[in-house]
C-alpha cells in the first residue's frame, strides 16, 4: 500500500443519491501507512455514545470541504471514534487545507477489517481490532471507523458495512 492512500473506493454505484453501495472488497486486512496525511478534525456532541449534533456538523464539515476544493471523491473517507460517552472525534480525509475547520495530521501505520452491522456493535468491533492487533504481533493504539453508508442508505442497500481502522 503506497503512503498515505486508502484501498480503492468505487462510488460507481448510487442509487440512494446519498451514500454509494459500499464494496467490501480490498478494504479487509488491509495495511494502511500515513505521513502528515491531512484531515480536517471535528467533534460531535453524545449522550452516553448517541450522537446528537452530528448531522449539523458532518454537513459543515463537508460544505467547507467542497467550498475548498478538498475533496476527492475516490478518498472521501471520515474515522471516527468515541473520545469519551459526551463526545466523538471525527477525521476527514482532504488534499488540502480548509479554511474555517480545525486541520491535522496523522502519521502511523494502521490495519484494517471489514465489519457488517450497525452502529450498536461498534464495542465488539473495536474489541475485534484489538484483537487482531495483537494476532499480527502489534498493540492497537486508537480504533477508528469509517461508517461506509448513513442508516437510511445502509436499509436501502441491506448491509451494512463498517471498516474498523486501528492504529498500531
Amino acid at each position: 500500500m503506497q503512503i498515505n492512500s486508502f484501498p480503492k473506493y468505487d462510488i460507481s454505484e448510487n442509487t440512494t443519491g446519498c451514500c454509494p453501495r459500499f464494496q467490501p472488497e480490498g478494504w479487509d486486512n488491509q495495511h494502511l501507512h500515513f505521513k502528515d496525511k491531512m484531515f480536517v478534525r471535528a467533534t460531535t456532541r453524545s449522550a452516553m455514545h448517541v450522537p446528537w449534533n452530528m448531522g449539523r456538523v458532518f454537513s459543515r464539515v463537508q460544505n467547507h470541504i467542497e467550498d475548498a476544493d478538498a475533496a476527492d471523491p475516490t478518498t472521501e473517507i471520515v474515522l471516527s471514534h468515541d473520545i469519551s460517552p459526551w463526545e466523538g472525534e471525527h477525521f476527514f480525509a482532504v488534499n488540502k487545507d480548509v479554511p474555517d475547520e480545525e486541520m491535522t495530521r496523522l502519521s502511523g501505520d494502521f490495519i484494517t477489517r471489514v465489519f457488517e452491522g450497525g452502529y450498536r456493535r461498534a464495542k465488539d468491533f473495536d474489541h475485534d481490532m484489538r484483537v487482531a492487533a495483537t494476532a499480527a504481533g502489534k498493540t492497537a493504539k486508537d480504533v477508528f471507523f469509517f461508517y461506509t453508508t448513513c442508516p437510511k442508505c445502509a436499509k436501502v442497500y441491506g448491509e451494512n458495512y463498517i471498516v474498523g481502522v486501528a492504529s498500531v
